[in-house]
């Protein structure tokens, strides 16, 4: 009874505010208008535009929605399977098959409680053609093995390369860190797998004794941010280090990332983690953000709406909470730009619609997808 009343003492906060709906907005390179573009979500997480330009939105406590191109958010789609809602944990990405067209194929990372505990899990699913339900749900691959303790870390974004293979991002759990070293346990890696959740017989491990097949990278923490550079065609990754050192890294097959061996951040006691920050044989990133960002999804630019925002990098960043833009120059980043970090907004996934404005979902109870479109 105490915690449904909290609950309901929380839904009755006021949103943190935008000064006003609707208001101009002038930032370095762009002016831009900025709205709520949909209301009535609970925690989205993952979102996938549509063909039609509407939007697939997950929310953490276990729902699929639809969001019209007007805004409109449907009622929870049926035949979502059953996820672990504690902590982190939840239906957390969605993303659509590279055919959803013909096979109204999509994917779905979340928490999930099997024997043993809690694990990351792959799911795929058939979109219904009336979008009010998933069909011949199935998962396809666990981040095994199970974890008893902790409800953290899951990783869990998708993202489809050129070729159409599908990368995961797991995290450590946050309880054996060392779990992101090994090269036998699924957990602190990027995982490269086929739409059956296969691995590739050309990952770098797919070959080696007592090693798992599925993985192309190792040593992450907590990855919740996953785009390929279209411009360059390598795959970009944003991490949450501890206090202090989150990351953005450029992923590549066989590397080992170095959490939690090195790290540019400490624990939340501020009791030493490692004393290296790079290592011989582990990937340096190629940005550091201390004190933290916490950057969770990605999106790249290049649309003609914003002729100054082509060519950079938008990350949802929970905290300090707001929207950074980073410019881009081939596979250097060459500038940082910090927007929205006066609202006090939490924010945790952002896309680019069909019309060049950029969506960012909030991480709020009373979830929202704001809009930055053109000011004219």
């Amino acid at each position: 009874m105490i915690r449904r009343i909290l609950a309901l003492a929380v839904l009755a906060l006021p949103l943190p505010a935008l000064a006003q709906d609707g208001e101009i907005v002038r930032s370095e390179r762009a002016t831009f208008r900025l709205t709520t573009f949909a209301t009535g979500l609970e925690r989205p997480w993952g979102a996938a535009l549509l063909p039609d330009g509407r939007l697939l939105v997950t929310e953490r406590p276990g729902r699929l929605r639809v969001v019209g191109r007007n805004g409109a958010v449907s009622r929870p789609l049926d035949g979502v399977p059953q996820v672990e809602v504690a902590s982190q944990g939840g239906l957390l990405d969605v993303a659509l098959g590279p055919d959803f067209e013909t096979s109204r194929e999509i994917f779905l990372c979340s928490a999930t409680l099997v024997q043993g505990g809690a694990l990351t899990r792959l799911t795929r699913a058939r979109l219904s053609d009336n979008a009010s339900a998933l069909e011949a749900v199935t998962p396809i691959l666990d981040a095994t093995p199970a974890q008893s303790s902790g409800r953290q870390h899951y990783g869990c974004r998708i993202t489809f390369g050129p070729d159409g293979r599908l990368f995961l991002s797991t995290g450590d759990r946050n309880v054996d860190r060392m779990r992101s070293q090994r090269l036998d346990d699924l957990a602190g890696k990027m995982l490269r797998v086929d739409r059956e959740g296969r691995p590739q017989r050309d990952n770098p491990f797919a070959d080696r004794q007592g090693a798992r097949g599925e993985v192309f990278s190792y040593g992450h923490r907590s990855p919740q941010g996953l785009a390929f550079n279209p411009w360059t065609g390598s795959l970009w990754q944003t991490e949450h280090g501890p206090r202090g050192g989150d990351e953005l890294n450029i992923i590549r097959p066989g590397a080992n990332y170095g959490w939690p061996v090195v790290t540019h951040g400490v624990n939340y006691s501020g009791t030493t983690i490692s004393e290296q920050k790079s290592a011989p044989g582990m990937e340096d990133p190629i940005r550091v953000w201390t004190p933290v960002i916490s950057p969770a999804g990605i999106a790249f630019y290049d649309n003609a709406a914003f002729p100054g925002w082509q060519r950079s990098l938008f990350i949802a960043a929970l905290n300090s909470p707001g929207l950074v833009r980073l410019t881009t120059d081939g596979d250097r980043v060459t500038g940082e730009e910090r927007l929205l970090f006066n609202r006090r907004i939490r924010m945790r996934d952002v896309l680019v619609a069909q019309d060049g404005a950029v969506l960012v979902l909030t991480d709020e109870v009373q979830g929202r997808i704001l809009r930055l479109a053109p000011a004219e």
